[in-house]
């Protein structure tokens, strides 16, 4: 893709961002609403704005025939971040709500021949695979979309095997007073970014990754920050978690 076809794409991605209304009764079709007219051009704009997924995916582990859930997978770009390792699962569900994400999902799947990967339109909190438990679960830039983001936690431990693993890449902002260790933002960055992201029904809470550490245990931290597309000088915290159900 040329790099006028690529700035275009993104226009017109930023465009629907910051133009278009969201409509809908349900979670459902507030996303097909949103998501709708830039589906096509969402990957190639998020490159720049969703930092830590590669990082995320070439730390987690692959347990080999194991099965691998993304909540809120979109359009299925994390299973690219596996490389030559997706095979080595035996099943591996892309879930989400928004069939307009889903269709360019499918496509993917279809494109790359991936026998093993299924894309399913199905809700966070109560996506049940075949399998009675699975081997990992992971979140990337999702947990902030889903309004029973706790109940989606609790899902993804449900969904786990004793000892399955937990990978979660997302904006965030600290508590005023975080937890011994733990990073802590100004008040502007606590204040702006939960009021910038939730136009776009993106709510970051404080209260993410504690009601994480106290479910799971932690295997690795980071907590960074990262640039956005067309907003210079600003940067919004993200983290990277990878944690385990006791086993």
């Amino acid at each position: 893709m040329s790099n006028l076809s690529v700035r275009l794409s993104e226009f017109k991605t930023l465009w629907h961002l910051l133009v278009s209304r969201i409509d809908g009764q349900t979670h459902a079709e507030r996303l097909n609403s949103f998501y709708g007219g830039q589906a096509a051009g969402y990957d190639q704009f998020r490159k720049r704005l969703l930092h830590g997924r590669c990082e995320l995916f070439e730390s987690l582990p692959v347990a080999k025939d194991g099965v691998w859930v993304d909540l809120g997978a979109g359009t299925g770009e994390n299973a690219e971040l596996w490389g030559e390792r997706l095979a080595q699962f035996q099943r591996a569900y892309l879930v989400d709500l928004c069939q307009p994400l889903l269709d360019v999902c499918e496509q993917r799947i279809a494109d790359r021949g991936w026998g093993n990967v299924k894309a399913v339109c199905d809700d966070a909190t109560r996506f049940a695979p075949p399998e009675s438990e699975v081997d990992l679960v992971t979140f990337s830039y999702s947990l902030t979309m889903i309004p029973d983001w706790f109940q989606a936690v609790n899902h993804a431990w449900d969904l786990l095997r004793p000892g399955g693993m937990l990978g979660i890449v997302d904006f965030y902002v600290s508590r005023k007073y975080p937890q011994v260790n733990r990073k802590s933002h100004s008040w502007f960055q606590r204040h702006f970014w939960p009021t910038w992201f939730a136009g776009d029904n993106v709510f970051l809470n404080p209260d993410h990754l504690p009601y994480l550490l106290d479910r799971f245990e932690m295997i690795s931290l980071k907590e960074n920050q990262g640039s956005l597309p067309y907003v210079p000088f600003c940067k919004v915290p993200y983290y990277i978690l990878i944690a385990q159900k006791p086993g």
